[in-house]
């Protein structure tokens, strides 16, 4: 029997589909899936959703669920990790009092930068005991900021660990669907850093698809579909992965006036209003607390439910490394030793990579187009300073980094940013103590 361990579990929406995708594969429809989370109610509830779909499938499964993160590890055979640490909140108040204004804030940039430094110490925490327990086991990282995490678990431990973000398979499906293209009949490369990574190939049965697409563009439901990302393939060449409302964060052109956020990020950026400009954080007056309940009892409470497989990567690479052994092609988070020849050393990008019995390979695509290596070198090359910030415990690192940030700099003079960085340490400060 395989073992699968969620750390995080009470993720409402990751545990129940990677779980159901999991099952779906008659190799692993027998094994083991353990739930951790120190969130009793939440793990309870993520428990009675796992042992819906195992009887809605009729599976062998069997699911356990604990607050012991190393009783749940011990013996895994393959491990996803969906954790947060600490209150979001700071992380887009303070930016916005500053009028630096992010959509989400998860990935990079002043809040990503801080959201990884909370959350390393527990990543780097739970990778130790993955070593101890299921040295063996393959790691799925689905925390964000991605690509800052995932390259410190590469540097710093010995596990076979990558990052996985559905923005390359989900953004593939939307193009197709754009220019009228059955999904199987389409054929992409896309590489560069998490969420910033373009089509360098987009192809239509063999043929380019990019003429297509840019004709697809003259058609306003599509252009206003997702005007950030729309306007940036118009005036760069190349579609890039991640939505709008995530893609406008990381540059300096969509976010920095009224104007600008008004005609690009406010009706066509793919998040709702409720989430523009505070991204994930509730509206005054909204129980968050109420919101996650009800999606997990109005899922609990449905007739019927779909156990078709999503796209998701997951449940394919686990089943091609210790399931029935069929190759997966997708693309992952990998430190840079060759793969994107003109971007940093070392740093983590977002490549095509293949599991099999054999683990998990990255694939070497050489070099990006220039106006992507500038795009996504600039943002790798903060994202390297903020990790030495946090092996160093230095704030100058980080306000250095944050000093580069595009969107920090098209809004901030040097000393509003330092300013900024200093007041959302003092929010962090109890995670952040050893920091000087």
């Amino acid at each position: 029997m395989k073992k699968i361990t969620f750390i995080g579990a009470g993720s409402v929406v990751f545990t129940r589909n990677l779980v159901r995708d999991i099952l779906t594969f008659p190799a692993l429809s027998g094994c083991e899936i353990a739930l951790v989370d120190i969130h009793e109610e939440k793990l309870e509830l993520v428990r009675q959703v796992a042992e819906k779909i195992i009887a809605k499938g009729n599976y062998p499964a069997t699911v356990t669920a604990t607050t012991n993160r190393r009783e749940a590890l011990k013996n895994a055979d393959g491990v996803v990790i969906t954790v947060a640490v600490g209150d979001a909140t700071p992380d887009l108040e303070i930016p916005l009092k500053y009028g630096v204004n992010v959509c989400v804030g998860d990935t990079r940039g002043p809040s990503g930068i801080f959201r990884m430094l909370r959350t390393l110490p527990l990543l780097l925490d739970i990778a130790k005991d993955i070593e101890e327990l299921a040295p063996r086991a393959i790691v799925l990282n689905y925390t964000n900021p991605m690509a800052m995490l995932c390259r410190v678990l590469q540097e710093q431990t010995s596990l076979q660990v990558t990052g996985l973000c559905h923005s390359v398979q989900g953004t593939a499906e939307m193009l197709a669907r754009w220019i009228n293209a059955p999904m199987d009949e389409i054929a992409f490369t896309c590489a560069g850093i998490n969420h910033q990574a373009h089509y360098l190939k987009l192809e239509w049965n063999g043929k380019d698809a990019y003429p297509l697409l840019r004709e697809a563009m003259k058609k306003p439901e599509i252009y206003n579909e997702e005007q950030v990302r729309n306007e940036m393939f118009l005036q760069l060449g190349y579609y890039v992965t991640e939505s709008s409302g995530h893609a406008s964060e990381y540059c300096a052109w969509f976010r920095k006036r009224p104007d600008l956020l008004e005609k690009y990020c406010t009706h066509g950026t793919g998040w709702n209003p409720g989430h523009y400009r505070m991204g994930y954080v509730p509206t005054p007056g909204e129980d968050h607390t109420l919101r996650w309940r009800d999606a997990f009892t109005e899922w609990l409470d449905e007739a019927n439910i779909d156990l078709t497989r999503s796209a998701e990567y997951a449940s394919s690479i686990f089943n091609a490394c210790f399931g029935d052994h069929t190759p997966c092609l997708f693309n992952g988070n990998v430190r840079n030793f060759g793969n994107i020849s003109n971007l940093p050393h070392g740093a983590c990008v977002e490549v095509p990579a293949v599991a099999s019995i054999n683990g998990i390979q990255s694939m070497t695509v050489g070099d990006l187009p220039q106006q992507l290596a500038i795009i996504n070198n600039q943002n790798a090359m903060c994202e390297e300073l903020a990790v030495q910030g946090f092996y160093r415990g230095s704030k100058e690192d980080i306000i250095h980094a944050i000093f580069m940030d595009p969107l920090t700099s098209a809004v901030l003079s040097l000393a509003e940013t330092r300013q900024m960085v200093e007041e959302m340490f003092a929010a962090n400060s109890e995670y952040l103590s050893n920091f000087k």
